[in-house]
């Protein structure tokens, strides 16, 4: 049975924007939606899926289809400047790495 993933508003938010930046740099490389899924490994429907961002796709799939356009690097920059992760380092606040045993 396949899980459904429901995402918080904005959440689709981005993730549809996401997809619409993919969409638009396949265009720009003048790559057609059979190429670019055939280079990928994954397929015209899954490509379709992941330009209109929906959560059920898997992020390797994501992730694949950025790699065969050379966007990669863009993926590295995710979570590079965690602001409120240095504001409660600095704060001094512990946080928790796993929950205690029982």
């Amino acid at each position: 049975m396949k899980q459904t993933i429901s995402l918080i508003p904005k959440a689709q938010k981005v993730l549809t924007e996401l997809g619409l930046n993919i969409k638009l740099a396949r265009l720009r490389r003048k790559l057609s939606t059979i190429q670019l899924a055939e280079r990928a490994g994954i397929s015209r429907a899954t490509l379709w899926q992941i330009e209109k961002g929906v959560a059920s796709v898997t992020m390797g799939a994501y992730f694949q289809v950025l790699f065969v356009m050379g966007l990669e690097k863009d993926f590295l920059k995710l979570g590079a400047d965690d602001e409120l992760g240095r504001k409660l380092q600095d704060a001094g606040l512990s946080v928790r790495t796993r929950a205690p045993k029982k």
